[in-house]
C-alpha cells in the first residue's frame, strides 16, 4: 500500500499518540533505547509502551497488548521479531491505527523467507489502509518543538531547521544526525524508508512538499521504488523547493547484451539514466555526502543566484586561483570589473593588489579596504554574487573578517558566502555568519560548489515551461506493421518495415527501394541517380556493416552489379544460415553530421530516449545522452546541447550549423512513438544524418526490436 499524492502522512508525522510494540527496559535493547529516546526527546504526545512481559517501561505503565491500551493509538512503531510483526500490525489495524513504523528487520532484505514475511505484512497494512514505513528502517524525526518526535534509535536529536533528510539507509541515518548535531545542522524531518514495503520515497517527497518548516529536501537513495512516479512527483516538488539526493551505486553489476546500439548503451550507462532522470525533474545531484550537506547548508540560508556570475575577493592569491578553477569546472563566470569599478578599486587598494577577478587585496589589506571593496563588487549589476576569502593576518583578525562581511552585503539580496582561513580557532565568527545568512566554508572550492548548485536550480526554476507536442501519426500504417510483424512472428523488424514504422510517425528518410533481384538493384539506383547505397534485407542481421552488408557511394549500374554479388558472397560465408530477401538501394546523402537518436524501454524506468552521436563508432565514443519519455520541447534541446559534439553541431572553423530545430522535432516525434508504441522494445535511428540549417535531416538506416510475445502489452491494433 502506497499513499497518493493526495494522501498525507499526518499519522507517522505527526502522531498525537503513539504505541511502542516492544518497548523494554533493556538498556542494550533497541525496543529500550527507542521508547526512552521517544521520552528524553520532550515528545509532547501520549506514549504507550506495549509488552505482555513487562508492567512498566522507563517508569510509564505497559500493556500486555495493542487491545488493551485505553485509546487507539494514532502511530504504531513496532519492535518485535520479524515474525510476528504481521500479527501485530493487524492488532493496530483492527484498533483503527492508521500509521506504522516498523523497526523490525528479518524481511525482504535478508531473502528466502523474509519475503514472504514482508508480503504478509502489506497484506494486512492495505486490508486496513494503513501507511507503513519500513520495515528494516531507522524510524522517523519531527523536530517541531510542538511535538518533538524521535521515534528513532539514536538519541541524538538534531536541532531545529529547515533541512528534510530522507534515507534508504538507516546506518548512514545513525551518523547523519551525529554530523548534523557536530555541525550544528538543523533538520525539520529525518525519515528512514528501509524497504520500502508501503511508504516510499515519492511519497514522502509528496508529504515535505507541503511541510511549512522544510525549505530543503535531501535524498540518500540505493534505487527508486519508481522511477517515471519519482520524474512526476520530483518535477512537481521542485518547482518549490530544492532537492538534492546523493545516488550510490554508479558502477553496475553487469551489462546484458543487446540487439541494438541504443540497448547496449543504456544497459552500460544505468547509472546515466538517473542523471537523466535527476536533470528532467530539477534534483541536483551531489558525489559525496560531504558535497550533499555543503549544497543543503547553502540552500537553508534562504539565499538565491540570479545567475552564473560572480565575484572573489581575497587577501591571497592562492586560494583566489583555486576559487578561480572551481569556478571553470563547475559553469561560474568571473567577469572582470567595470572601468568604473576597477578604477576606484584601483583608488582603493595598494599597488600591488591585482584588479581583476578574482580580486587579490594582498595580505596587508586592511578591514576597511575590505568592507570598500566588497561593497563596490556587490554594487556592481554584472555580478550576482561574492565569494569572500579571507585569511586572518597582522592587519585582519577573524572577528574583523566577519563584521566586514556583514557590513558590505547589509542592505543587499546578493548572495555572499565566506571562506575563512586562519590557525586559530574561527568557529565564533562563523557561528556569527551563519546566523546571519552567510554560510561559511573551511575550503573555497566547496564554496563555489555550493554556489554553483544555487546557479543551477535558479536556471531550472526561471526555465521557460514547455508541454509535450503531439505530431499527426498515420496510425493505419502502424498497425500495418505490427501486424505483419507479429503474424511472421519476427522480433526484430526488416529495415524496410522499420523504415514504415517511423515515416509513420514523421521521421524523413533517404529516397529508396527494395530489390529481389540484382536487375530490379540496378533499375532502382538509376531512377534514384548515382550514386548510391546499398545495404542487405534480412530478418536475421542485426549490424549489416559488421558482416559486409553495406556499400556506399556505387556510382554506377556496373558497381551495383559488382556490390551484388560481392555482398551475398561475404554474407553467406560468414552467416550462412541468414535470410536474404535481398538489397535496399538508397540515395547517397552527402554533407551533414552523423547522430543517433533511439530508445530502449527500461524495466525500471520504461521509455528511455537516447541521442548522441551516430555513426559505427557509437559504442566506442559513447557519446550519448539520456531522457526519459515522453520529452518536452526544452528537454530535446537540453539533451543535443548536452553531448559532448554539440560543437560541431553548432559549426566549428566557418562551417554553417546544423538544422538544430530539425533534431529536436525528430527526438520529439520519436520519443512520441516510445510512449505510444510500448511494444517496441529497442530502436535506432543510425545514423540520422542532419545537414545545414534550414536543410532539413534524414535517416538512412534504423532499426526496431520488438518485445517477446510473452512480455508484450495486448492484442495487436
Amino acid at each position: 500500500m502506497t499513499v497518493g499524492p493526495s494522501a498525507g502522512l499526518e499519522e507517522i508525522f505527526e502522531p498525537r499518540s503513539i504505541a511502542v510494540i516492544g518497548a523494554s527496559n533493556r538498556l542494550d535493547s533497541v525496543g529500550g533505547s527507542l521508547f526512552r529516546n521517544l521520552l528524553t526527546a520532550g515528545y509532547q504526545g501520549v506514549v504507550y509502551p506495549v509488552n505482555p512481559k513487562r508492567t512498566s517501561v522507563s517508569g510509564v505503565r505497559c500493556y500486555p497488548s495493542v487491545a488493551d491500551l485505553p485509546e487507539t493509538p494514532d502511530l504504531g512503531v513496532i519492535v518485535v521479531p520479524a515474525e510476528a510483526v504481521a500479527s501485530v500490525t493487524d492488532e493496530l489495524g483492527r484498533r483503527g491505527t492508521k500509521g506504522v513504523v516498523v523497526i523490525s528487520s528479518g524481511f525482504r532484505e535478508v531473502g528466502g523467507h523474509g519475503v514472504e514475511l514482508e508480503r504478509s505484512v502489506v497484506e494486512v497494512a492495505g486490508r486496513y489502509r494503513m501507511s507503513i514505513v519500513g520495515p528494516n528502517c531507522f524510524g522517523v524525526i519531527n523536530t517541531d518543538p510542538a511535538l518533538n518526535l524521535n521515534a528513532t534509535f539514536s538519541d541524538s536529536l538534531p536541532p531545529r531547521g529547515n533541512i528534510a533528510f530522507v534515507s534508504q539507509s538507516g546506518a548512514l541515518c545513525a551518523g547523519i544526525l551525529k554530523y548534523g548535531v557536530a555541525e550544528r545542522i538543523g533538520f525539520s524531518r529525518f525519515v528512514s524508508v528501509g524497504n520500502r514495503a508501503g511508504v516510499d520515497e515519492n511519497d514522502i517527497l509528496y508529504s515535505l512538499d507541503r511541510d511549512p518548516a522544510t525549505k530543503v529536501i535531501l535524498l540518500y537513495i540505493e534505487s527508486l521504488a519508481d522511477g517515471r512516479r519519482f520524474l512526476e512527483v520530483a518535477r512537481d516538488v521542485t518547482e518549490s523547493k530544492p532537492v538534492l539526493v546523493i545516488k550510490s551505486g554508479r558502477s553496475p553489476a553487469g551489462e546484458r547484451a543487446a540487439l541494438s546500439h541504443t540497448g547496449s548503451l543504456a544497459r552500460s550507462g544505468q547509472d546515466r539514466l538517473y542523471d537523466a532522470l535527476f536533470e528532467q525533474s530539477g534534483v541536483l545531484r551531489a558525489e559525496s555526502i560531504g558535497e550533499l550537506f555543503r549544497m543543503a547548508k547553502i540552500f537553508a540560508t534562504g539565499l538565491t543566484l540570479e545567475g552564473p556570475r560572480l565575484a572573489i575577493l581575497t587577501n591571497s592569491g592562492g586560494p583566489g586561483i583555486v576559487a578561480a578553477d572551481a569556478c571553470a569546472r563547475n559553469g561560474l563566470e568571473l567577469p572582470a570589473p567595470p572601468p568604473p569599478v576597477a578604477d576606484a578599486l584601483r583608488g582603493l587598494l595598494s599597488p600591488a593588489a591585482s584588479i581583476g577577478n578574482p580580486v587579490d587585496m594582498t595580505a596587508d589589506a586592511h578591514a576597511s579596504q575590505y568592507r570598500e571593496a566588497l561593497r563596490l563588487l556587490l554594487g556592481d549589476p554584472t555580478m550576482h554574487g561574492a565569494l569572500v576569502i579571507a585569511t586572518p593576518t597582522g592587519t585582519l583578525s577573524g572577528s574583523a573578517a566577519a563584521e566586514v562581511i556583514l557590513g558590505a552585503r547589509s542592505g543587499l539580496s546578493k548572495p555572499v558566502v565566506a571562506c575563512l582561513f586562519g590557525l586559530t580557532d574561527l568557529t565564533r565568527e562563523v557561528q556569527d555568519l551563519e546566523a546571519n545568512g552567510v554560510p561559511t566554508f573551511t575550503f573555497p572550492e566547496e564554496a563555489i560548489a555550493g554556489l554553483a548548485s544555487l546557479s543551477r536550480y535558479h536556471a531550472w526554476w526561471t526555465r521557460p515551461r514547455t508541454q509535450v507536442r503531439s505530431f499527426d501519426v498515420d496510425r493505419e500504417q502502424v498497425a500495418t506493421v505490427l501486424r505483419a510483424a507479429r503474424a511472421e512472428q519476427r522480433t526484430v523488424l526488416p529495415e524496410y518495415a522499420a523504415r514504415s514504422l517511423l515515416e509513420a510517425y514523421g521521421i524523413p528518410f533517404a529516397r529508396a527501394g527494395r530489390a529481389s533481384r540484382v536487375d530490379d538493384a540496378a533499375r532502382i539506383a538509376a531512377d534514384l541517380g548515382f550514386p548510391v547505397a546499398m545495404k542487405v534485407a534480412s530478418p536475421d542481421i542485426s549490424h549489416k556493416t559488421d558482416v559486409g552488408g553495406v556499400a556506399l557511394g556505387l556510382a554506377s549500374e556496373a558497381e551495383v552489379r559488382a556490390a551484388w554479388d560481392r555482398m551475398t558472397s561475404q554474407i553467406r560465408a560468414r552467416l550462412p544460415t541468414a535470410r536474404i530477401e535481398g538489397f535496399e538501394v538508397e540515395e547517397m546523402i552527402g554533407g551533414g553530421k552523423e547522430v543517433l537518436i533511439g530508445v530502449q524501454r527500461d524495466p525500471a524506468f520504461g521509455p528511455v530516449v537516447v541521442f548522441g552521436l551516430g555513426g559505427i563508432y557509437v559504442e566506442v565514443l559513447k557519446d550519448v545522452t539520456f531522457r526519459l519519455a515522453p520529452l518536452r520541447p526544452l528537454s530535446a534541446q537540453h539533451m543535443v546541447a548536452s553531448v559532448r559534439a554539440f560543437p560541431l553541431l553548432k559549426g566549428v572553423r566557418g562551417e554553417a550549423p546544423s538544422d538544430l530545430p530539425a533534431i529536436y522535432e525528430v527526438i520529439e516525434r520519436i520519443s512520441q512513438l516510445a510512449v505510444e508504441q510500448p511494444d517496441i522494445a529497442e530502436l535506432d535511428v543510425n545514423p540520422l544524418i542532419v545537414r545545414g540549417e534550414g536543410k532539413g535531416v534524414r535517416a538512412v538506416d534504423a532499426r526496431v526490436v520488438l518485445a517477446p510475445p510473452s512480455s508484450r502489452s495486448g492484442p495487436p491494433p
